[in-house]
C-alpha cells in the first residue's frame, strides 16, 4: 500500500532498540570522536541513532549511508530540523562501497547483508565478511557498534519458516562474539535486545496498518489487503520467531 504511513511514524529506530540502550551507545560512541573526527552509519535508515551521536559530539562529522533514497531524504530533513545539517552528510548508495574510510567510529546495525549475498538468496548472514570489512574501514582504537540478528535459542521450524527457512541463517551470541574477536576487535560490551524491545519493534510494523484502517474505513477497496498484511506480520512474529530471533549489540574496539 503506497499510502501506508512510513515506519518512522511508529518506530524511533529501525531495530529493536530502546531509548535507554540507545543513550548508552550514543554516549560511548561520542566519547571517541575528536575535533574533526568522523562517525559513519552503514545502513542508517532515517538516521535517528546517528543524529543523536552528532548532537552529542558537536566537533565531529557524521556520515549516514543507505540504499533507500526516501529514508535518506527523511534523515536530511531531521538533521535540518535539529540544526545538524552543517555537520552531517547523507549518501544514497551501497554501504559496502559508499562513504569515508579511516574513521574513528562506525555504526552497523542490521546491515551485515550489504557485505554478503543478496537477502533473497536465503543464505546465512555474512557476519564474518561484515566484520572484516568494518575493521578495514576504521582506524586502530576506533569504536564500533555492531548489531545484528542472532538466535536467542536454538531455532524451531515455526521460527525459521517466516524467515529464510534455514537453521543456519543466524548464529548464537557466543559465536558472534568469537567472530568479532577473530576479525580484529576487542569486545567492550555485549548486549541483547529484550523481549520488550522486540515487542515494541514488531508492533511498529503493524501500527501503520491500524492507523490506515481508521483513516480509510473498513469498506475501502484496499482494506482487506491491509488487514492481511498486518495478519501476516502478527503470525510470523507471534506464532513464529518471537523469543527465538534475537538482536545482539556489540561495543567493539578495533585492535
Amino acid at each position: 500500500m503506497k499510502d501506508l504511513p512510513p515506519l518512522s511514524d511508529d518506530l524511533d529506530f529501525l531495530s529493536p532498540l530502546s531509548a535507554e540502550r540507545a543513550e548508552r551507545l550514543v554516549s560511548w560512541l561520542a566519547a571517541a570522536l575528536s575535533e574533526g573526527g568522523t562517525v559513519v552509519d552503514v545502513g542508517c535508515g532515517w538516521a535517528e541513532l546517528l543524529l543523536q551521536v552528532s548532537a552529542a559530539a558537536p566537533l565531529a562529522h557524521a556520515v549516514g549511508v543507505d540504499v533507500d533514497a526516501e529514508r535518506i531524504e527523511e534523515a536530511q530533513q531531521r538533521a535540518a530540523a535539529r540544526g545538524l545539517e552543517s555537520r552531517t552528510t547523507f549518501l544514497t548508495g551501497d554501504g559496502a562501497a559508499t562513504g569515508p574510510t579511516g574513521v574513528e567510529a562506525l555504526i552497523a546495525i542490521g546491515s551485515s547483508q550489504v557485505w554478503g549475498p543478496d537477502v533473497h538468496e536465503n543464505q546465512p548472514l555474512a557476519y564474518g565478511a561484515a566484520l572484516a570489512a568494518i575493521r578495514s574501514r576504521v582506524v586502530r582504537g576506533a569504536r564500533v557498534v555492531y548489531g545484528d540478528a542472532i538466535w536467542s535459542r536454538s531455532p524451531t521450524p515455526e521460527a525459521t519458516a517466516p524467515l529464510s527457512g534455514r537453521d543456519d541463517e543466524f548464529v548464537l551470541l557466543p559465536e558472534l562474539v568469537d567472530l568479532a574477536i577473530g576479525h580484529g576487535f576487542a569486545v567492550v560490551a555485549v548486549h541483547e535486545a529484550s523481549q520488550d524491545e522486540w515487542d515494541a519493534f514488531e508492533s511498529g510494523f503493524t501500527a501503520g496498518c491500524a492507523t490506515w484502517l481508521v483513516d480509510h474505513g473498513p469498506d475501502h477497496p484496499d482494506a482487506t489487503a491491509v488487514r492481511d498484511r498486518a495478519a501476516r506480520q502478527h503470525a510470523a512474529y507471534l506464532g513464529g520467531y518471537r523469543g527465538t530471533l534475537g538482536m545482539a549489540y556489540l561495543q567493539l574496539l578495533a585492535v
